[in-house]
């Protein structure tokens, strides 16, 4: 039996429970594919099955990609990770951090220093997302940016906004999650003078093929994209095409001439496409003739660079993010092959990854060669989760992972 088949039917089984909609997988292992499937509906309103071509937002898998990105500038000579991004964003040269996070938005102190690349991609940048604080600050993340992923403004408009707020912390200090990949996308296209978009498909996307992913669908494709599904608050499977609860979080089929791209959060992609991306962190990182990275910066990113005491205080939602993995630059990396969960990641020693927040996950072992991606839309508002609504998804990755890795 091929290992497709449990696989298809363990995915099923959550789409006929309406854990989750639909949902596609890949299973790469040394050097070929050993189990491409999908399940469900990619629109259950227009009775469209699930395809293994299907596109879909892959919100924080977004992320290690635009880190990529940033990686090649170095690897150009044309930044450093020590350097200060007020170099490029001179909208950060003097920040003020909250004396507590969650405290009143006049009471701040000077950054210590500035922020650095690295702060960006460690998330220790001081950085944060306004929806993880019930504070003023979180009020103040809201009304000035919007969108985390589709924000309405400009953005050179977006980064003067967001430099006006106060940091939640000394930059350096802790790992804070938020919007730092997305300021840093902002860096990288300031640094090239061309739109994050246009960057990341002449870096990234054009040479290793990635044909189908970007910030936007174009018409001709968009009877392949997944609907968005989240759930009421019965916990019933429902239709949500502009995000969630509060409307307009995100636009159904956003414009390719959008201004705002979301480098953390922002992509569309499919198996295939991110497939060629993943495998950069499997074998020597080259993929079909293809070298994004040099071999020590690769392994940089590949390697954790939080101290114990960042590791150990780290938190997202207010649970641990990091005692059986590190974080490297732009993605978890596991450094307890034995504790390690396998929403963030589970494999060998240096096993990378990072998941999305629609259900989408992924991970690249480098032991054993092997890659893993499931792909779904399956959103969740923060209320539903602390009440156990759509947390089916977690045990369909849990599922999968558990069959794949007999690959």
């Amino acid at each position: 039996m091929k290992i497709s088949d449990p696989i298809a039917k363990m995915l099923d089984g959550y789409c006929d429970a309406e854990q989750m909609a639909g949902a596609a997988v890949l299973v790469w292992q040394d050097g070929k594919t050993v189990c491409r499937a999908a399940a469900g509906w990619r629109d259950r309103e227009d009775l469209a099955i699930m395809e293994c071509d299907t596109i879909f937002r892959i919100a924080s898998m977004s992320k290690p990609v635009t880190s990529v990105a940033a990686l090649m500038l170095i690897d150009e000579g044309r930044i450093a990770l020590s350097d200060p991004i007020a170099r490029w964003l001179p909208e950060f040269a003097d920040m003020q951090v909250l004396l507590s996070p969650d405290g009143p938005m006049g009471e701040t102190e000077a950054a210590a220093r500035q922020i650095t690349l690295q702060d960006l991609l460690t998330h220790c940048s001081g950085l944060t997302y306004g929806s993880f604080h019930s504070g003023p600050i979180g009020q103040a993340y809201e009304s000035a940016l919007g969108s985390d992923i589709d924000s309405p403004h400009d953005p050179d408009i977006w980064i003067a906004r967001l430099a006006a707020l106060p940091l939640i912390d000394q930059p350096g200090r802790g790992f804070h999650y938020g919007t730092s990949t997305d300021l840093l996308g902002f860096l990288i296209a300031r640094i090239e003078g061309r739109p994050l978009a246009e960057v990341l498909e002449r870096r990234i996307f054009g040479p290793l093929g990635m044909m189908d992913t970007g910030f936007a669908v174009p018409p001709a494709k968009r009877r392949r994209m997944a609907q968005m599904y989240g759930f009421d608050a019965d916990g019933s499977l429902i239709a949500r095409p502009q995000g969630g609860i509060r409307a307009g979080a995100l636009m159904a089929n956003r414009p390719a001439t959008h201004p705002f791209t979301s480098g953390g959060a922002g992509l569309w992609s499919t198996l295939d496409d991110y497939l060629r991306f993943a495998r950069l962190f499997v074998g020597d990182g080259l993929i079909d003739g293809v070298q994004l990275l040099s071999a020590p910066t690769r392994a940089a990113m590949m390697t954790n660079q939080l101290t114990a005491d960042q590791r150990a205080r780290a938190a997202i939602l207010g649970l641990p993010v990091f005692a059986a993995h590190g974080f490297g630059l732009g993605l978890a990396v596991v450094t307890d092959p034995d504790q390690a969960p396998v929403v963030r990641c589970k494999g060998a020693m240096g096993t990378v990854g990072w998941p999305g927040a629609f259900g989408g996950w992924w991970q690249a072992d480098p032991v054993a060669g092997r890659v893993m991606i499931l792909l779904t839309h399956n959103l969740m508002e923060l209320e539903q989760m602390a009440q156990g609504i759509g947390l089916g998804v977690y045990a369909a990755i849990a599922d999968f992972h558990r069959l794949a890795s007999g690959a």
